[in-house]
């Protein structure tokens, strides 16, 4: 379970990067279409439940 939170955890870290590299970019009319912020969210608060689980002992 906790190779899951890992997982997680640096799917979070490169989604941030990703939003900073996105927001910093030089050509503005070169938008993209993944929502970095909303994967970034997504992935801490699945590292949250399965990090919870872990300590739980479920799994």
């Amino acid at each position: 379970m906790w190779w899951t939170v890992g997982g997680l955890m640096a799917v979070a870290v490169a989604s941030g990067i990703a939003e900073h590299r996105r927001r910093n970019r030089r050509d503005m009319d070169k938008v993209g279409i993944m929502p970095w912020p909303f994967i970034q969210f997504m992935a801490l608060i699945g590292a949250a439940i399965a990090g919870w689980l872990a300590m739980k002992g479920v799994g």
